[in-house]
């Protein structure tokens, strides 16, 4: 699943595609998304000119004077600027024209959603959502105050967008790597001093994968079509058993709710 810095990403790439544009059509192939596009989207979106090109967690906004084009890429979505003459593949389900180059949704499995949400309207899905892990409001007295009680693992906690924002899992394992803290760990027994460390590592990991362009996912190519290619920085996912570049202990994995955890046993503790 594309992640914050894919998202992020994907946003720088198509903006300058977007901005001052004026929406000429809107071509919806395939409605049957993760929820079915609202069929008055044409309607909604046609003749306005897009403002902003936004994002909030791993939602594109795409804002005009009437409302806002609110996209999520899902399991393996992506966007293109293309031209007109381009012809659409199988799973190329939404086309936003302009004069001279279209933004094409792309989704095979087709578990990503595009919601209209007129003039001011919020949407349920961002309503609860934690802050941005990159902006001053991400602290580690912020994680520290709201780890209080907690008995759940810390990676669970980071991951959790109710507390923040777009940390997914390959992510948190690297974050928490940088760290020195162990995934397992409970979030209620960590010092705020260590949730200092870990709120710093959480920014520098991001953005150090958004300079990258992303990580290179299966699914996950940038809006030029080209991967990413913060994959060969990673330091513990994808790596079990393989020597710890601090310890040279080998890497171990555990899963966790599902999803693969990869750390240290003697560095992170």
């Amino acid at each position: 699943m594309p992640e914050l810095p894919e998202v992020e990403t994907t946003r720088v790439g198509i903006e300058p595609h977007l901005i001052g544009r004026q929406v000429k059509a809107v071509v919806v192939r395939e409605s049957r998304l993760r929820w079915p596009i609202d069929p008055g989207l044409q309607q909604y979106l046609k003749g306005q000119l897009i403002e902003s090109v936004g994002r909030r967690a791993k939602y594109l906004l795409l804002s005009t004077s009437a409302g806002r084009l609110m996209i999520h890429l899902g399991m393996s979505g992506s966007l293109r600027i293309t031209t007109h003459d381009v012809d659409p593949e199988t799973h190329d389900h939404v086309d936003i024209v302009f004069d001279q180059t279209c933004l094409r949704y792309r989704d095979p499995r087709r578990f990503g959603s595009i919601f209209w949400l007129p003039g001011e309207e919020s949407h349920p899905l961002l309503d609860h959502l934690g802050p941005e892990p990159l902006t001053d409001e991400l602290t580690g007295d912020y994680l520290h105050q709201m780890s209080r009680g907690r008995r759940g693992p810390v990676k669970a906690f980071i991951m959790n967008a109710d507390v923040v924002v777009g940390v997914g899992n390959i992510y948190a394992n690297e974050s928490l790597y940088k760290a020195g803290i162990h995934p397992a760990r409970a979030a209620g027994a960590i010092s705020a001093k260590r949730y200092q460390r870990l709120s710093a590592c959480i920014k520098e990991t991001l953005n150090a994968a958004i300079a990258a362009g992303g990580t290179s996912l299966r699914d996950f190519v940038r809006e030029d079509g080209a991967p990413g290619y913060f994959s060969q920085a990673l330091e513990v996912y994808g790596r079990a058993g393989k020597p710890c570049g601090q310890c040279g202990k080998a890497l171990k994995e555990i899963r966790q709710s599902g999803r693969t955890t990869v750390f240290c046993a003697g560095c992170q503790r």
